[in-house]
């Protein structure tokens, strides 16, 4: 046995360690052969117990991330679901309507919470499978550099070639974040009109007057005219002949509104006191007044429609006529009419 130098003994740790079948970081395989001194054994046991125990660890500490945070969101939810906005209409109403539109709005915001909350699952579902793949992947001994590099590239084409439906997408969501419309409104979208009947995140439903049904892509909503949210206005522009009274046709429409909101009947539907706003118009045949009463909401027509009633009915019974247009006949005498040429 000749003598130990240190290039025999640098020697032997290379032949040592290029007997070890095992890569850096499997504990199994190094364990194993540390215990046995058998390459094969070693790797046997790497693949059959080492990798499947680091895939099972890492399966499971992805289902409880994912449950986890999907309890996180389903308490957010929870605490959406729990706002203020039937407080605030409660207060600005009372009596029946005012119980029905706290529950259209609690049921409104749960629908919108729920919405954010699958929304929320889905997204933190889909990251969490993202990255088990890529560790199992990586556990696999697969190189994940290229993988990650492809998954770029497609994501791109995939976002280059699908721009509408990423804007649709997007747009749904931040609609929804946003209450800009729900289930039940009645909404303007420039192109159609009508009362909502589904939200999802690409398309809007809603039916308008005539029964036509219309889905609206999200990214084609340039702007939402809600006329659901809170409250509403009735608006009402009567006219009255030149020669009446103002004070009196003022006198008049402010009685007819006062009667209208101490009616029993709308108790809640007239949420405050109405106002005449004054003359809105002046014209050669007619005088237009404008009336307001604030409502609540989708109430505005019911209240415009019974208004107009009872206008006109009081203007029967104060002796108020409707406005005509006037025709102004004048009339030549024979002798201001020129006698003719060659007379």
């Amino acid at each position: 046995m000749g003598p130990l130098t240190l290039s025999s003994f640098s020697d032997g740790l290379l032949r040592s360690s290029d007997q070890n079948p095992c890569a850096d970081g499997a504990a199994t395989c190094n364990h194993v052969f540390d215990l046995t001194h058998k390459p094969e054994l070693a790797e046997l046991a790497g693949v059959l117990i080492g990798t499947p125990t680091a895939i099972a660890v890492i399966v499971v500490f992805g289902v409880i991330a994912r449950w986890l945070l999907h309890r996180v969101v389903d308490r957010i939810v929870r605490k959406a679901e729990e706002g203020v906005l039937p407080d605030r209409l409660n207060r600005m109403s009372v009596g029946r309507s005012a119980t029905e539109d706290g529950d259209s709005a609690r049921s409104r915001r749960m629908q919108r919470a729920r919405t954010m909350g699958d929304l929320l699952k889905s997204i933190i579902t889909g990251v969490i499978v993202a990255v088990l793949i890529t560790m199992i992947l990586a556990e696999l001994n697969y190189e994940i550099g290229p993988i990650l590099a492809s998954a770029g590239i497609v994501g791109v084409a995939l976002g280059f070639g699908a721009q509408n439906l990423v804007k649709d997408f997007l747009s749904g969501i931040f609609m929804i974040f946003e209450d800009q419309l729900g289930v039940g409104d009645s909404v303007d979208l420039g192109e159609a009109s009508g009362t909502v009947e589904a939200v999802s995140l690409r398309v809007t439903r809603l039916r308008d007057v005539n029964g036509t049904v219309w889905y609206v892509r999200n990214g084609e909503i340039l702007r939402v005219g809600n006329m659901s949210q809170n409250w509403a206005r009735t608006v009402l522009d009567v006219t009255f002949p030149y020669r009446e009274d103002v004070a009196r046709v003022r006198r008049v429409l402010q009685e007819v509104a006062e009667d209208l909101w101490q009616d029993d009947e709308y108790n809640g539907v007239v949420i405050e006191q109405p106002e005449v706003w004054g003359i809105e118009a002046v014209t050669a045949d007619a005088i237009t007044m404008r009336v307001t009463l604030k409502t609540a909401p989708l109430e505005q027509w019911r209240v415009a429609r019974e208004m107009r009633a009872r206008i006109k009915a009081r203007f029967d019974a104060e002796g108020i006529a409707a406005p005509y247009a006037h025709t102004v006949v004048v009339n030549q005498s024979p002798s201001d009419q020129s006698a003719p040429e060659g007379a």
